[in-house]
C-alpha cells in the first residue's frame, strides 16, 4: 500500500495499491477486484453474491470493470459495492489496465451473393407451403 489518509466515511480515499499487490489477492481467503480503478475486497461477499462465488473468483486480482458493466448491475448493487472499497489503483498502474483500442473481432468474408440471402428462404417457404397444401387436401 502506498500512502494512507482517513477521510470520514470514505477512509479508502488516498489509499493506493500497486497492481502487483492486487494480483496477489486472488484466492478464497483474500479476493480483491478492480472496478473503475478502485480496489474492492469482496472476500466476505463471495457467499452472498447473487451470480455465485465463481463469478467473483474468476475476476480476482484483476480488472473486472468490463464484466461488471456488461452484467448491468442495479443501483442497489452499485451502492452495496461501495462498502467493499479498500483503496484505489496507483495512478502509475492504471495504464497497464487499458484495453486495446482496435476491434479484435473479425468477421468472415462472405463470397455468396446477396440474392442467395433471400432466394433460399423464399424457396424453402414455397416448399413448406406446397407441403402444407398437399397435407390439407388429403
Amino acid at each position: 500500500m502506498v500512502g494512507a489518509s482517513e477521510a470520514g466515511g470514505e477512509s479508502w480515499r488516498g489509499r493506493y495499491y500497486r497492481l502487483e499487490e492486487v494480483q496477489k489477492h486472488n484466492n478464497s481467503q483474500s479476493t480483491w477486484i478492480i472496478l473503475h480503478h478502485r480496489i474492492y475486497d469482496v472476500t466476505k461477499f463471495l457467499d452472498e453474491h447473487p451470480g455465485g462465488e465463481e463469478v467473483l473468483r474468476e475476476q480476482a486480482g484483476g480488472d473486472a470493470t468490463e464484466n461488471f458493466e456488461d452484467v448491468g448491475h442495479s443501483t442497489d448493487a452499485r451502492t452495496l459495492s461501495e462498502t467493499f472499497i479498500v483503496g484505489e489503483l496507483h495512478p502509475d498502474d492504471r495504464e497497464k489496465l487499458q484495453k486495446p483500442t482496435e476491434t479484435l473481432i473479425t468477421t468472415a468474408q462472405s463470397n455468396t451473393s446477396s440474392w442467395s440471402n433471400w432466394v433460399i428462404p423464399a424457396v424453402a417457404a414455397i416448399i413448406v407451403a406446397l407441403m402444407y397444401r398437399s397435407y390439407m387436401s388429403e
